[in-house]
């Protein structure tokens, strides 16, 4: 059973999370770090930038993109 086309956009949408636990250097210490990856096309941060405030104008360039 596959996903559908719906769920798969919704995944790609998404955000990636990566999370890792390691000791410090001296053993002291428990480092968990987590870093999250989210990719934009350039047209939203030009369109952010500009100063643009309608977003279905912002949302017809991003379409352009995706």
């Amino acid at each position: 059973m596959g996903l559908t086309t719906k769920k798969e956009e919704q995944l790609r949408s998404m955000p990636i999370i990566r999370s890792s636990v390691n000791k410090s250097k001296d053993g002291k210490y428990v480092v968990q770090r987590t870093t999250i990856t989210h990719i934009k096309p350039t047209a939203y941060y030009e369109a952010v930038l500009a100063g643009k405030r309608d977003e279905d104008d912002v949302e017809e360039e991003l379409k352009e993109f995706a």
